[in-house]
């Protein structure tokens, strides 16, 4: 049968020995306030640890929270670091998200270029909302511009497939 209070306790004593997956897991358990009384503090803490050894989906999580304030206070500096990590790694909601803060320049220079690249890569594995919002922002953009993001994108997907 499912014991919260044995989960929590395994994943702490994890957590505590650096154990990324623990580390991500007893954030959640904080955080839904499951065996433990729930302490948003506390779950932060847990997905920076395991956000630090990256983890991307802790690095997905953090950016959530920072971009919605649900948790922490809103700080869209953080949430495009976080995501950052996350799109690198080829999370694709982290690539979108990311894409939308390049192109409203919420925690990061605006940059339309940029933000298409972002949208170009999410969409390519699926993400339909990148899709749109690829389409939304070539639309106010130059040929030149559309073009240079594409080149990114390519290029990111090419050092991508040599280290895999």
């Amino acid at each position: 049968p499912q014991d919260f209070g044995k989960a929590l306790h395994w994943y702490r004593k994890a957590a505590e020995q650096g154990d990324a997956d623990a580390q991500y897991n007893l954030g959640f358990m904080y955080d839904d306030g499951r065996g433990v009384e729930q302490e948003r503090a506390k779950a932060v803490h847990w997905w920076t640890r395991a956000a630090e050894q990256g983890d991307a989906d802790a690095q997905y999580t953090l950016g959530f929270i920072y971009d919605s304030g649900q948790g922490s206070p809103r700080d869209y500096a953080k949430a495009a670091h976080w995501w950052r990590k996350a799109a690198e790694q080829g999370d694709v909601k982290a690539q979108n998200n990311l894409g939308r803060m390049y192109k409203k320049g919420q925690g990061v220079a605006q940059d339309y270029v940029e933000a298409h690249k972002w949208f170009i890569l999410a969409a390519e594995e699926g993400h339909k909302s990148a899709a749109r919002n690829q389409k939304v922002v070539a639309k106010l953009m130059t040929p030149a511009q559309i073009g240079e993001a594409r080149r990114m994108a390519r290029e990111w997907m090419e050092r991508r497939e040599n280290r895999h």
